[in-house]
């Protein structure tokens, strides 16, 4: 049985929150571009003793903007740039459906959370689950984890927007949430 210690998991999503989002999607490696401190906060994270799982919609697969084989190619890219800052993501779970195909792990839907709570044995009302927009924090509460929305990416859209599910804590980026959720941890 692991420990409590092997249970302290962070779940990202990436698109606005690791790297740069974009509306015509992020459909390779050249377009991947980490936003500046979120490998940083990965590390920081890490080194407090957290495990880091991403969990994002790639519905640019399934509208046939780009295959998986690109999506891995974007993903070691990101593992390669958070290695070389001494930061590492432990896994990295996508949906590529499309809302059409009305799945289970795509975002708003809790689907994805549960796949990560399940393999990684969280509670997750242990779990911080970062996101910039409305469906990653309403995945996140419906498992019951606790919700933080970050102001990059479409943070400030979502922020403006309102419906936050309650208890949403709002952090400018992610390196101020690993700063916020670390010095809380230890308070």
């Amino acid at each position: 049985m692991p420990t409590s210690s092997n249970r302290k998991l962070v779940i990202l999503d990436r698109d606005g929150v690791i790297n740069a989002d974009s509306d015509a999607f992020i459909k390779s490696p050249d377009e991947w571009v980490a936003l500046p401190g979120s490998l940083e906060a990965i590390a920081r994270l890490n080194q407090a003793g957290y495990r880091v799982a991403v969990a994002t919609n790639q519905s640019g697969i399934g509208r046939g903007l780009f295959d998986t084989s690109a999506l891995n190619e974007m993903h070691a890219k990101m593992h390669r740039q958070a290695a070389a800052v001494g930061a590492r993501i432990d896994a990295v779970f996508f949906c590529p459906h499309t809302s059409q195909d009305h799945c289970d792990c795509r975002k708003p839907r809790p689907g994805m959370l549960k796949m990560i709570a399940d393999r990684f044995e969280i509670d997750p009302a242990d779990t911080p689950v970062v996101g910039d927009s409305l469906r990653d924090l309403e995945a996140g509460a419906a498992l019951g984890c606790r919700t933080h929305l970050v102001l990059t990416g479409k943070g400030q859209k979502t922020l403006a927007a309102g419906g936050l599910p309650e208890g949403t804590q709002i952090h400018d980026d992610l390196r101020a949430f690993a700063l916020d959720f670390l010095s809380n941890e230890t308070a």
